[in-house]
């Protein structure tokens, strides 16, 4: 399945889960951003066991441990309750989460104090991509609407030089990943590649964005709908 399926049918799943009863699902990366989501809107009803860690496969078994009446929501895509989360997994969790989105969407964000360190990084990262909303700011409780706007499209890659040119569609998932953020490393600046993919692969773009500080590009060479093509270019500073 696309990302966004994937995210669609899990979250469902659990939803419909009776209490005592689990599910296994196979990913192509650690699904940990959905382990906080389902706790987000159910609660602590969730048992979350890896049967396998890393490689090509992520498998994970989920359980209902009791029964709960799970948040409802029709003006939001997603909701990530910060106070639930591991401290050193809130950043990956919430640009991995952000990054899947689709555009003109709503995260709603809850914190325990002003979630600035969060709101620095879109701040940096996504200047003019998204909106930053309080809904909610009393002590104990911070609630945020981030909505996801068009992205702007950036064109100032045109004149950096590509060094080189791949296709990632015959290869499993992960190593598609792994092949785009090596690639992207091993680019100095002014130097461009280009990569073929089978879907749009937005939630790279997302993810380069919130993971390293270096100016980049990212230019639609092709946009489906079987096809999509990428020029990503690191930009002089």
């Amino acid at each position: 399945m696309v990302p966004i399926d994937r995210h669609r049918t899990l979250l469902k799943l659990f939803k419909e889960l009776p209490v005592g009863e689990r599910f296994i699902f196979i990913n192509d990366h650690d699904p940990l951003p959905l382990y906080y989501e389902f706790r987000s809107i159910h609660g602590d009803v969730v048992g979350w066991e890896y049967l396998q860690r890393g490689g090509h496969d992520w498998k994970v078994m989920v359980t209902r441990q009791e029964d709960s009446v799970g948040r409802e929501f029709t003006d939001i895509s997603t909701l990530m309750d910060l106070r639930k989360m591991d401290p050193k997994d809130l950043r990956h969790v919430v640009f991995h989460r952000y990054g899947m989105m689709e555009e003109g969407h709503i995260m709603e964000l809850i914190a325990a104090t002003d979630p600035t360190e969060i709101h620095n990084i879109f701040r940096d990262s996504f200047d003019g991509e998204y909106t930053w909303t309080y809904r909610k700011q009393e002590p104990g409780e911070f609630v945020v609407h981030v909505r996801k706007e068009v992205g702007k499209k950036p064109t100032e890659a045109a004149t950096s030089r590509v060094v080189s040119t791949f296709d990632v569609r015959p290869y499993h998932p992960a190593k598609r990943h792994e092949m785009v953020f090596d690639s992207f490393a091993e680019l100095e600046p002014g130097e461009a590649f280009i990569f073929t993919n089978d879907h749009d692969p937005k939630p790279l773009y997302y993810q380069i964005e919130a993971e390293n500080k270096l100016p980049f590009t990212w230019e639609y060479l092709q946009a489906g709908p079987e096809v999509w093509q990428v020029k990503v270019a690191k930009t002089k500073a």
